[in-house]
């Protein structure tokens, strides 16, 4: 599809994202993983809805073989609007609404993943009442420190996501922390009896006393409840394997435990996503199939150790499906130049390019310093270019969409700009900052385009405004 006629028919800002690529990266995770964890595993991929969700695209990634797991009531309506079978679907979030529990619960759907005690016990008063045992996996914090950025790092103790694993004697505060957590005092004690017994209880079960063992204890008691297995995610733009494999040792590890005291297997073990994406020539993602061969080694070899056997595996991309199947294209406004002062002293020309959106369409700069690229995508130039930041038209200094990145020093107004790798998080992510309209966004597949959310006009923005509203 040529940009320019896209720019002409539908506006810019504009998202335009590939069915395609979509639908293959979809495949090649579902078929890396199935392949991997053969023949000891069954394998669920579930498409990470926040990244990017629509009704077509959660239809897409059903046709493709694969769940979908929400966050919302709001992603959850659109993931059985676009089709996706409710056995196919999970919802997740750290503060659910009854009333998202309750649409879950009548929609029949697959999984819940269950953040805290206190929400456990909410879901088993709520399936009891509806007559029915809600499908649970529980979400635990395994401690490890993802390398990326603070803000979508999520399985470190001081955060909001999940259950940890450490057990409250071992918290900073000791037994004043174990007071804090639910059942925390009371595991404690039974912990601090038990070693004065046999003096080696904590090495038997590292795990007691911990919010996460207080709540799959609590899980596998309750009415209401099918507790069918853990989940874990770390955060989220990670290239390195070594954090996924520690946070499935650990989940194993815990399986172990709870086989021990209770005598009960869990089935499942999600592994959740969070796998990297080349945002630009220095990113340098894994594949599937290396991701899949990695984790199924580390999990095989696990449960081995433990005699258990490999559980159900569920894994959740969102960003490694849709992000490098997504373009966002921009039009050209006013450009100057600055001087820049380098660290050597000198001083050097950078040229600022301004261009018709920013941050209300893509945030990722101003919440976690995301880097881009960009090319000239309108028409070929040759010669000259000069070290150019791309910048948005609001009313902040940090909205920048691309800091760095050499542009031709022809570049002029009305040129079309082409950001790569916008297909997560952006549209997700994006507001009425400045009151600006947010973009539309069209798939295209073989030559031809198909607008899967409409540009929101100003009518429709300002219409919530009731003194706009009444005129």
């Amino acid at each position: 599809m040529d940009v320019e006629t896209l720019a002409e028919e539908y506006g810019t800002p504009l998202y335009v994202l590939s069915e395609a690529d979509f639908r293959a990266r979809a495949r090649s995770f579902r078929e890396a993983f199935t392949a991997a964890f053969a023949p000891e595993a069954d394998v669920d991929v579930f498409y990470a809805g926040k990244a990017f969700l629509s009704t077509h695209v959660a239809r897409w990634a059903a046709e493709e073989g694969l769940g979908v797991d929400t966050a919302s009531g709001g992603e959850l309506a659109l993931a059985l609007a676009g089709g996706v079978p409710a056995e196919r679907i999970g919802l997740h979030g750290n503060n659910k609404s009854d009333a998202e529990i309750q649409r879950a619960l009548d929609a029949g759907i697959g999984r819940i993943i269950a953040d805290s005690l206190d929400e456990l016990e909410r879901i088993s008063v709520l399936a009891v009442a509806a007559g029915t045992r809600a499908p649970v996996m529980l979400r635990l914090t395994p401690g490890v420190h993802a390398s990326t950025h603070e803000y979508i790092a999520t399985a470190h103790e001081d955060q909001k996501f999940g259950l940890s694993l450490t057990p409250a004697t071992a918290m900073p505060g000791g037994a004043e922390a174990a007071a804090e957590v639910p059942g925390g005092a009371e595991a404690a004690a039974q912990v601090s009896a038990e070693a004065d017994a046999s003096g080696a209880v904590t090495e038997t079960n590292p795990y007691l006393g911990s919010p996460a063992w207080t709540a799959a204890s609590r899980a596998l008691e309750l009415p209401g409840i099918e507790l069918r297995g853990l989940h874990a995610h770390i955060g989220s733009q990670i290239f390195e394997p070594t954090g996924f494999e520690l946070a499935a040792t650990k989940l194993i590890s815990f399986l172990a435990s709870l086989r021990a005291a209770h005598g009960v297997e869990l089935a499942e073990l999600d592994l959740g996503g969070g796998h990297g994406i080349a945002y630009t020539e220095a990113d340098a993602p894994r594949h599937p199939e290396a991701i899949a061969q990695t984790l199924a080694a580390t999990v095989k070899q696990a449960c081995a150790a433990h005699r258990l056997r490999v559980p159900r595996i569920s894994i959740e991309p969102g960003r490694a499906i849709v992000g490098p199947a997504g373009v966002t294209l921009y039009r050209v406004g006013v450009q100057k130049n600055v001087q820049v002062e380098a660290p050597d002293g000198s001083t050097t020309s950078r040229r600022y390019v301004a261009v018709d959106g920013g941050m209300s369409d893509n945030a990722r700069g101003v919440l976690y310093d995301a880097e881009y690229s960009a090319v000239l995508a309108s028409r070929r130039i040759t010669g000259e270019h000069a070290l150019s930041r791309i910048v948005g038209k609001h009313c902040e200094s940090g909205d920048i969409v691309v800091r760095n990145v050499y542009l031709p020093t022809a570049t002029a107004r009305d040129d079309l700009l082409a950001v790569p790798a916008t297909g997560a998080y952006c549209h997700s992510l994006s507001s009425n900052y400045n009151y600006l309209t947010r973009p539309a966004v069209v798939a295209v597949k073989d030559g031809v385009s198909q607008v899967l959310i409409r540009r929101e006009t100003e009518q429709g923005m300002l219409g919530r405004d009731t003194g706009f509203a009444a005129d």
